[in-house]
């Protein structure tokens, strides 16, 4: 089956997942994340993405973005890609690939699925038991929206803002959200999109992104189309 081309439609939040090769660490230390998230917050201003939420983990990072055009994307990926490899390379005296072929990604309804994808990613590191609580975890966004530290590399996506009248009142609510958790639907379902390249929402959304997009954008229905009945031929 021939490969899907990129959906990358500018101004729609997008899923992001890069994998390390054979499920091999992309990060091994403090300064290897340090690195990693300053080379993302660099290159997505230079490709003028704006990055809502991310979460690095041992094998594979996450990144949920907006990008402003539809060569945005895919030119930042790259040049994040080809620059940490060659950090990671030269730091631990290696050579060779690092990455799992391309990132997978999609594009998501906002209203329905944004906030939902940020706590999931959030409860990442505690899902894999790296961490406690989502806010003892510091390679994630969290503690950006929790209200613990101000990172530069964020971009609040305008649904955030809809959680409160005040920055407490939203990072207490923001706070609840991840608490409470996501189902294990929405992560199946944020996890099977973003891998598969669909786009995630409901028919009205998909219906509407599919006259932007000459790529399909949803995965066919399975089984023949039916035919003509007897009194039809």
């Amino acid at each position: 089956m021939a490969r899907l081309p990129r959906l990358s439609l500018p101004g729609y939040p997008q899923h992001i997942i890069q994998r390390g090769n054979n499920r091999q660490a992309i990060t091994t230390s403090a300064a290897d994340c340090q690195t990693l998230l300053a080379l993302i917050e660099e290159i997505a201003r230079k490709f003028s993405v704006a990055i809502h939420a991310y979460v690095l983990m041992g094998n594979h990072f996450h990144l949920l973005a907006t990008p402003e055009t539809a060569e945005a994307l895919p030119q930042m990926m790259q040049a994040i890609g080809r620059r940490y490899v060659r950090y990671f390379n030269d730091s631990h005296g290696r050579s060779g690939t690092l990455w799992e072929g391309r990132y997978r990604s999609t594009v998501i309804q906002p209203e329905r699925h944004l906030l939902a994808c940020m706590a999931y990613m959030d409860l990442n590191p505690v899902r894999h038991g790296l961490a406690a609580q989502a806010r003892d975890y510091p390679w994630s966004s969290h503690a950006h929206y929790a209200g613990l530290r101000v990172d530069r590399l964020v971009t609040p996506h305008p649904l955030f803002w809809s959680l409160g009248n005040t920055p407490f009142a939203r990072e207490a609510a923001y706070a609840e959200m991840v608490h409470e958790g996501v189902t294990a639907d929405q992560q199946l379902a944020l996890t099977q999109s973003t891998l598969s390249g669909w786009a995630l929402g409901d028919a009205v959304f998909v219906a509407d992104l599919q006259t932007r997009t000459s790529r399909r954008i949803s995965r066919a229905q399975a089984g023949r189309p039916p035919g003509k009945t007897a009194s039809e031929k």
